[in-house]
């Protein structure tokens, strides 16, 4: 039977849908009250006695874009996985079939795409979205959805993982990295996604999507040796390369300035460090109201954010916070190992389209990330002999996401293709050092 490119018109048709329903009529921000059972692994074998990637628990589903149900069928698979604290771990993966046959030409092309739902809740995740939610946070994975549906309509897989983890620590980046990994080997362990061992996987994220595609990348040639030679190439923008520089540079921005609690509440829960002993009586504040939202209900809503102003004053200098200096080390990027696949990065510049300033420090931004950190990553993984194409765009984070799609389409297409990837490591210009921050008792 022949292939029928009809996913797109499917799913364009429910996010309009979708859309029209939250511009009309409101959409709701409650959390799903009863926990789904699915999640829940509940067998008696210790999970430190199963590889990671193996698949715990399969269910099909319609794919839902944000209540909107398509014919668009999706398997969501449990499977085990790593924490930050290197202990074994569950985590979710919807793994998106294309509309064709076993002769598909395209079946063991798998795009393995990186959402960028950004949440401290895990009921904000992309299979949570997918399987039947009709809460706002659910409309970033259903339009996300979207955005790879071409490559469904020539036969790809797309498989779209929890990347946070079911705690939902927002950017703990090694996390993300096994999540994406673990979900990718959970695909291809699982019979009824009908792929191989033989499958090329093209890896692809922005923003929060960036931190876990990035990480799946370095940690992929020693985490995940047997899956790192199905790995054709990761393309990723609007990168947090240096937490603690970012934090820097967004704190007191009108729009990114709820990001600095958001961040410190993340990779202190996913290294499970009591931050509450540190905050201030507004810290206490923002934080409970903060440890369970999205980044839906955060942007624009904390313009006054900033370090002095969320911990006690003993604590206003972060390097003599020890739990701090150790935590926020272990998320920058580069400090996992070296890719051995090409990359293709894309950072803007603009970020005073978005209200935050240039760093006398750290240089410009695109609003939330910043420029020099990324060129300073790119160079990195260039001396090691990584192929790198770097661009850089003069707009702010959002705009720079429209800009960067097309070209890392693009990009992927030529990797699957089998062309030689571009670089132009001699051409990216030095940037911030990414040394890790040093305690100062």
């Amino acid at each position: 039977m022949p292939f029928r490119p009809t996913a797109t018109k499917l799913l364009m048709t429910a996010t309009q849908a979708a859309v029209t329903a939250l511009m009309v009529t409101g959409m709701s921000n409650a959390a799903t009250t009863t926990p789904d059972p699915f999640y829940q692994y509940t067998d008696s074998t210790p999970l430190s006695s199963i590889e990671p990637g193996t698949v715990l628990k399969t269910r099909t589903i319609s794919l839902t874009v944000v209540g909107i149900k398509t014919s668009v069928k999706a398997l969501q698979l449990v499977y085990r996985s790593t924490d930050a604290l290197q202990r074994p771990s569950t985590n979710v993966t919807t793994v998106i079939l294309p509309k064709c046959t076993s002769t598909c030409p395209n079946k063991d092309k798998v795009i393995s795409y990186q959402s960028f739902y950004d949440s401290l809740n895990p009921e904000d995740s992309p299979s949570r979205a997918y399987a039947g939610g009709k809460r706002l946070q659910d409309l970033i994975p259903g339009l996300e959805a979207l955005l790879v549906s071409p490559y469904l309509q020539k036969g790809f897989t797309i498989i779209v993982s929890d990347t946070e983890g079911q705690n939902a620590n927002f950017a703990a980046g090694p996390e993300y990295g096994y999540n994406t990994l673990d979900s990718i080997r959970a695909a291809l362990n699982s019979p009824e996604t009908g792929l191989t061992w033989n499958a090329k996987v093209a890896m692809m994220g922005y923003s929060g999507g960036a931190i876990a595609t990035e990480w799946a990348a370095e940690l992929a040639p020693t985490y995940a040796p047997d899956l790192n030679q199905n790995l054709i190439g990761a393309t990723f923008g609007g990168v947090l390369v240096s937490p603690e520089h970012n934090l820097g540079y967004v704190e007191g921005a009108p729009l990114w300035g709820g990001v600095v609690e958001m961040a410190f509440i993340g990779i202190a829960r996913s290294y499970e460090l009591d931050i509450t002993k540190y905050l201030s009586d507004k810290g206490l504040e923002i934080y409970n109201k903060m440890k369970s939202q999205s980044i839906v209900n955060v942007l624009g809503q904390y313009p006054k954010v900033t370090w002095q102003g969320i911990v006690k004053p003993e604590y206003w200098d972060r390097a003599k916070v020890p739990e701090y200096v150790s935590s926020v080390n272990k998320v920058i990027m580069g400090t996992g190992g070296t890719p051995t696949i090409p990359l293709q990065i894309g950072q803007g510049t603009g970020g005073i389209w978005e209200g935050t300033k240039t760093s006398p420090v750290y240089g410009k931004g695109d609003g939330v990330m910043l420029a020099g950190d990324v060129r300073s990553l790119a160079r990195q993984y260039c001396a090691q002999g990584v192929k790198v194409e770097h661009k850089e765009y003069g707009s702010s984070h959002f705009i720079t996401a429209v800009s960067w799609l097309p070209g890392a389409t693009s990009w992927i297409n030529d990797r699957f293709a089998g062309k030689p990837a571009p670089e132009n490591c001699a051409s990216i210009a030095p940037g911030n050092s990414l040394a890790p921050l040093v305690y100062t008792p």
